[in-house]
Order: structure tokens, then C-alpha cells, then sequence
């Protein structure tokens, strides 16, 4: 395919971290046949290039691998290197989606609009990611915090962690002396952006910066994508974050509880989640998606910090070969057999109410 070979020679956009699976094309035995229709998908050949949010990354791994069982030939290149990579290079034209844990911003969409030849691109919610605060801290498994004392951690007004406002939301916990060590994301994320919007809706007198998908002080150190952000904490002893649940499970962090809206310590799962993502307004028009997240959120049981991972995709304009790929595979993740994958893989599904919505979008692609 020519976007393949386009890709190739720009010398490794589709890095070692990214994925390529294909299907194989007869049945083993006690295994998918690749050759099986795949329920109501409208299966597609051929190889397509997508990059972009690595909060989705264990998610499009799985999606990619059920895909190429039910759907022979497909090949999908998923390089997760972060929200704002994949938004450039999908506006550049070298991938045929993008992964982003931020709607388009209008300077973004406009260039999107001109890459999708006078179209509008799309931004298409698929995978909710609870942000995970975590921690490394010897013999404390148990922690709860709100936004403002967060907010003070990763400001540098909070220092060590038996300050006595981490003490007073834990009571009767045993909190050393260690100096606390916040890590963030070095590259750009809408993780980030997700994290810094909560902060500043949520504890503005303390956290005086506007979301942002890059860092926007120098408290703590530096970690690039999810991958780095986990490991970074697994060995830093006094370390906290900020990353995907699903990270956080798969590397076994601690999460704190997070305190909601309605005055409650809510504990991360898909369920705590989903109620919060269940609250979110629609701000796009037409088959566009965006979502506003209300962070400050009274629902009973609600887990505040959420992002979502939106699909960003031409409406109409992508190359026909593409187009078709594209349309195939989001069709597939946003059914009902694509969305219940995400639970076990550290996600929260898209909600009923959104997916629907989702659903009919994607429907509309041409």
C-alpha cells in the first residue's frame, strides 16, 4: 500500500514499540478462523499506519489482535508515541488515524480539516483511561488525597510526606519523613492535559496553570510516555504520578484514593470511572464527539480523574483503500464486543449513553 511505503522511508515513524499483526489465513484448529465473517463488521485488507496516544496502547494491542483473527489480511501499524506525535503526523498525512487523549484544539483541527481535504476530522471517544495517581512509598499501601493537596505536591509547596495536610486526610496512617518525588510526562500527552485540566478546575487557588499537554513547571523529574512514567516509580522510593489505570495495574503501583465532588475517597475501577465519564457533555456538532468531563463530579461513587481516548478520523476525504480501513476497525472497537475487552485491560468502557453516539459516527464515515 502506498501509505506503507510512504512511512517506510521516512525512516522508522512506525518504531520498535509499535504493532503489526496480521492475520493468518486458515484455521489451525482451536483457534479464530481468520477467515470467519466478523459478526456485522464489513472486514478490510490491506496495511494501515495509525500513531499517537500511548494511554491506549494495551488497548489497540488487543483490538489489533481479534481484528487480524476475524478479518484476514488486515495489518494495522499502532505506534503509541503520545497524543501530540500522532495528531502531527496525522495531519501530515503519514498516518490514517490518530490516538488522542484530548479533543482537537482549533488550531489542530484546522490544520485536520485541510489534511481531511475540506473535511472535518473527527474526534471519536473509545477508550476511557481512569488516571491513576500513584505512589512508591515504604510500608504505606493506603492513601487518600484531594485535589488541593495534589495540586500542592506537584507545585512543590508539599515536600515530604508526613506533611501534616497529607496527615490530616489519612489519619492514624504511619507517613515518613521521605521527601516526596513527583515524576511527570516529559513528552507531550494528553494525559498531561487531562491531569493538569482536573488540577486547575478542581484546585485552581493552588494550581495556577492552564491545562496543558506539556509539563508546565520544573517540580520533580522528567519520564517519557506511560511506560517510563511506571518504571520511573517502581524504583524511586518517595516517588508519586500520574498514569493510565492501565498501567498502574499491569505494574502493580499503588493508586490513592481520590476524593469526588460528593465529599467521598473514591477508589480507581472501571465502575468508579464510567459513573464520572456517565456525567460528561457532548461539546461537538454533527458526528463530532468531544466531550467536556465535569471533574468536579457529586455522583455517589464517582472516580474524578478520567481522560478519554478519542479516535481522531476523517469524516470524509481519507483515501479510499484507508477510508475503508479505517471505517472496518473502529466499527469493530466501538461494538459491543470491542468495548467489553477493555475491563480486564485496566480501561472503563465507553458508557451506553456515549457509545451509542460513538457508534452512529462511525457509521457516518466515508
Amino acid at each position: 500500500m502506498k501509505n506503507g511505503s510512504r512511512l517506510a522511508a521516512l525512516g522508522g515513524v512506525v518504531v520498535a514499540g509499535a504493532l503489526a499483526l496480521s492475520a493468518c489465513g486458515s484455521d489451525n484448529g482451536g483457534g479464530t478462523n481468520a477467515n470467519a465473517p466478523a459478526g456485522d463488521i464489513d472486514c478490510a485488507k490491506g496495511t494501515v499506519n495509525a500513531a499517537g496516544s500511548s494511554a491506549q496502547k494495551n488497548a489497540i494491542e488487543e483490538w489489533t489482535k481479534i481484528y487480524a483473527q476475524k478479518c484476514a489480511g488486515a495489518n494495522l501499524n499502532y505506534n503509541p508515541n503520545g497524543s501530540g506525535s500522532g495528531i502531527q503526523l496525522f495531519n501530515q498525512k503519514q498516518v490514517a488515524f490518530a490516538g488522542s487523549d484530548s479533543a482537537l484544539k482549533p488550531e489542530e483541527a484546522t490544520a485536520a480539516k485541510q489534511r481531511c481535504a475540506g473535511n472535518n476530522a473527527l474526534n471519536l471517544p473509545m477508550v476511557v483511561g481512569p488516571v491513576a495517581v500513584v505512589f512508591n512509598v515504604k510500608d504505606v499501601t493506603d492513601l487518600k488525597l484531594d485535589a488541593e493537596t495534589i495540586a500542592k505536591i506537584f507545585s512543590g509547596k508539599i515536600k515530604t510526606w508526613n506533611d501534616p495536610a497529607i496527615a490530616k486526610l489519612n489519619d492514624g496512617a504511619k507517613l515518613p519523613a521521605t521527601p516526596i518525588k513527583p515524576i511527570y510526562r516529559s513528552d507531550e500527552a494528553g494525559t498531561t492535559d487531562n491531569f493538569t485540566k482536573y488540577l486547575n478546575t478542581v484546585a485552581p487557588s493552588v494550581w495556577t496553570w492552564e491545562h496543558a499537554k506539556k509539563w508546565p513547571n520544573s517540580t520533580g523529574q522528567g519520564a517519557p510516555k506511560s511506560d517510563g512514567v511506571t518504571t520511573q516509580v517502581k524504583s524511586t522510593d518517595g516517588a508519586i504520578s500520574y498514569v493510565e489505570m492501565s498501567y498502574a495495574t499491569q505494574s502493580k503501583l499503588s493508586m490513592a484514593k481520590v476524593k469526588n465532588g460528593a465529599g467521598e475517597f473514591a477508589e480507581l475501577s472501571p465502575d468508579s470511572a464510567s459513573k464520572t465519564l456517565a456525567g460528561a457533555q457532548v461539546v461537538g456538532t454533527g458526528n463530532d464527539l468531544a466531550l467536556k468531563i465535569d471533574y468536579k463530579t457529586k455522583e455517589a461513587g464517582a472516580y474524578p480523574i478520567v481522560l478519554v481516548t478519542y479516535e481522531i478520523a476523517c469524516e470524509k476525504g481519507l483515501e479510499a483503500d484507508q477510508a475503508k480501513f479505517v471505517k472496518s476497525f473502529l466499527t469493530y472497537t466501538s461494538s459491543a464486543d470491542g468495548q467489553k475487552i477493555l475491563t480486564n485491560l485496566g480501561y472503563a468502557p465507553v458508557p451506553a449513553s456515549v457509545l451509542t453516539k460513538v457508534q452512529a459516527s462511525v457509521k457516518a464515515l466515508s
